[in-house]
Formats: C-alpha cells, structure tokens, sequence
C-alpha cells in the first residue's frame, strides 16, 4: 500500500544528496512524498552526528517528530544518516518510538525499510558504512531548480584528531568520471545552471582510482557539459592543492573563482596536535599563489576554537593571522568533544565559556574584514544568479560566483522581469557586511 512519506535532513549538503536519492528511490515505489511531516504517514529523518550541537539537534527532531505518532497520522519513524551509523543500538533502545534505522552505506534500502517498519518489524539495517554512487540511481532534487549538488567522492582518509567523518562514512572513495559527467548531464537537462562538486577532501579526489589526483580533469570534463555555467567546489584539502589543479580554475571560465579550503586553525603546535597538513607558512604560501594567479578570487575557511591546549596566546595569534589574510569568508566553529576521536583524550581542554567568547571574538573580527573586501565589488559589473523575487521590496535575489548558496551573502538586485535560475550581469552600487546590491544592465 502506499505511504505518504516525509523527509526531514539535518546537516551538510552531502547528507542532503542522500536525501534525494531516498526520496528518488521512494517515488519509484510508489509512495507520495510531502514537504510537510504532519501531511505524513511515515517520517524519516536523515540526521547529522558530526558534532555535539548537531546531534543534539538530530536527537531533539527525532523526538519533536515521534510526538506525530501520538496523533495516529504516523505510523512510522524511520532514523537514517550518520548519527545512526555511530548509536544505532541506542538509539533503539533510548528511543522505542523509532520503527526502523538505515546507515550511511545502506539508504538505498529505504523502500525495504519502510515496508518492514510498516509492518512493525523494527528493522535495522547498519552495516559497512560503503554506499556507491557509481551506478545509475533515481534522484528527487531537494534544491532550487537551477543548481545541484553532485558527489564526487565519499569518506576520508585524513585521520584528523577531531573528526568523526571515517567512523560514520569510512574510507575515501572515489566515483569515476565518467559517472560524475553522466549525472551532470542529467541535471543540466533538468535546468540546472551551476553544479557544486562536494566531498569531504575534494582536492583528493581521484587518487585512489586513477593513482593521482584527478580533480583538475575532472573539472574540465564537467565544464564542457551544455548548459552548465557555473561548476562550484567545496572543502578543498590544503594539502593536496596542486599546480595543474590552480591553472585549472584559473584558466577555465565556467569554475567559479571561490576556493573553499578548511584550514582549522592557524598555529603550528595547535596543527599538529590536530593532525593537519603544512604548517602556517605553508599555508600562506598558497594563498599567495591562489590570489596571485586567480584574479579576483574569494577564498572561505574554517576555523575551529578552542581546541585543546589552544591557549589565549594561540588565539592571539590566530586573529593576527586572520588579519593578516583577510578571508573573503570564514565560518567558526567551537571545538566539539567526540569521542572514538584521539583529540577526545587530549589534556587541557578549554572550558566552553573561553570556546563562546573565542568564536564572537573571531566573528566580530571576520565582519569588519568581510565588509571591507565587499567593497572592493561597488562599481563593478558582476553575473549574478537570479534565485528568487522580493515582491514586498520588489528586488530579487541572487548571488555572484564568489557566494556558494545558504552559507555566504546575497545580491539584491533591481530589474524587471527577470528570468529566475538564470544568470544575469548586475551594476554593483552598495555593499554590506555580507551581502551586495545592484541594477540589472
């Protein structure tokens, strides 16, 4: 019988393409899919369990969701994702209203799942945390029209001390190219203008197929896709960014000039007690390389705070370091214990009232820096992703290839009749913090 199913997904965008892929797999069985959990006769949350605010959120919609049950509308909830992956036993027994588990290496189950939760045999499907985008699989976007995610790779071999990524997704693996260019050519099909190529080390990819990085080949196979504009990449390795990779996106003019590269932290003591490739002279080194032959590029990082033994001195330092550079964008993050990770048993860990005050602090840096490289755009004219239409301010929505979606700033542009999901050029007249705003030419 036919199910009127719900995803919720938590997280990154990589567990967001999982959820596409489930919801693919679901309407080809037939059931109905619905936005709203409460139109639902079955709910299935897609969870996060990278860090403690993350799974707490995970934890809390599992239980905000199993409330639906007590109305009679759900009959069943289904946990998938990473947190599973890592607590499948406690979960089930912590929380009974759970009626079936599926890992990260087997959501291509989810229709075995929900006929066997239907019929109330608590499934738990967990095992090796291995799925293989490789073949063909049906696919329901759960973003705009215009732009997509696409997985080039999956897992990580990079054994920092503070992730949990290899416990609850395995080894690095590689998809194949030919593969990759296939579903880009779907999605191009379906009207998608900008494809944003994810993995948890992306500048890595390649290496364990083809013996060498490949993501520079890989990058002017999908930029030859028609009607691909934009090729967006995320989470670049600071260690694996290599000379061919650089001429790459600076020569070829579909890669949009955003380099997205983690790099934690800025000390040495505090890197190598993370695990992190390079020292700080190395990484200033490549960014003198990246900005001297990318014209005009944006470069995003991540910073993670109060590691342990990062001392007041450290942070200091790193905010020179901050100011020194001056990202286009940095996200902070507030070091988060997990444990199975070997920094879980590191001495000196830095009470979470100095991580708070650390994490404003480097925010509160990051906007003046932020607001004084956007005003190096006004005056400019820029191509500008249409998204969506203001009709209360009458402007519409947009972003430059130096924004990736959700995370980084907006356009505001104002025109007439212009064409959402395509791509438009916009006269730059004002800037802010984060965000820009424009008139169509």
């Amino acid at each position: 019988m036919p199910e009127k199913v719900a995803i919720v997904t938590l997280g990154c965008e990589k567990n967001l393409v999982d959820s596409e892929i489930m919801s693919g797999l679901i309407d080809q069985q037939g059931h109905e899919l619905v936005e709203d959990p409460n139109d639902a006769t079955v709910v299935i949350v897609n969870t996060c369990g990278f860090i403690d605010a993350a799974k707490e959120e995970s934890i809390n919609t599992i239980l905000d969701l199993a409330a639906l049950k007590e109305t009679g509308r759900v009959k069943c909830l289904i946990v998938s994702g990473c947190l599973v992956q890592r607590y499948k036993e406690e979960l089930m027994r912590e929380i009974p209203e759970i009626d079936g588990i599926v890992g990260t290496g087997d959501f291509a189950r989810i229709a075995e799942v929900i006929a066997q939760s239907v019929s109330g045999r608590r499934p738990v499907f967990v095992g090796n945390p291995v799925f293989s985008y490789e073949r063909a699989l049906p696919r329901k976007r759960l973003t705009p029209r215009h732009f997509a995610h696409v997985k080039i790779a999956e897992g990580c071999d990079n054994a920092c001390t503070f992730c949990s990524i290899p416990i609850m997704r395995g080894a690095f693996r590689s998809r194949s190219i030919e593969s990759i260019v296939r579903e880009v050519e779907q999605l191009a099909a379906e009207g998608v203008r900008e494809v944003i190529l994810i993995a948890q080390d992306t500048s890595n990819y390649g290496v364990d197929l083809y013996g060498s990085p490949a993501l520079a080949s890989l990058l002017n196979r999908v930029s030859e896709v028609e009607g691909i504009r934009w090729v967006r990449l995320h989470y670049l390795y600071p260690g694996a960014f290599n000379e061919e990779l650089l001429e790459t996106i600076a020569s070829n003019p579909k890669i949009c000039k955003y380099i997205d590269m983690p790099l934690q932290h800025s000390e040495d003591r505090i890197l190598r007690r993370m695990r992190r490739p390079g020292r700080q002279r190395d990484i200033l080194s490549l960014i003198e390389q990246i900005r001297a032959r990318i014209s005009d590029v944006a470069i995003r990082t991540s910073i993670i705070v109060g590691f342990p033994g990062e001392t007041e001195e450290d942070f200091e330092n790193l905010l020179r370091f901050v100011r020194q550079v001056e990202f286009d964008r940095l996200g902070v993050f507030t070091y988060s214990n997990e444990e199975g990770t070997p920094a879980s048993r590191l001495p000196d860990h830095v009470p979470e009232e100095v991580k708070e005050e650390r994490a404003h602090r480097l925010m509160e840096l990051q906007r003046r820096i932020s607001s004084r490289r956007n005003q190096r755009h006004v005056g400019r004219d820029l191509e500008v992703l249409i998204e969506s239409y203001d009709g209360r301010n009458d402007v519409y929505l947009g972003r430059t290839q130096y924004d990736a979606p959700e995370i980084d700033g907006e356009v505001f542009v104002r025109g007439q009749g212009l064409p959402i999901g395509e791509v438009v050029r916009a006269r730059i007249t004002h800037s802010f913090e984060f965000d820009l705003a424009g008139e169509v030419l």
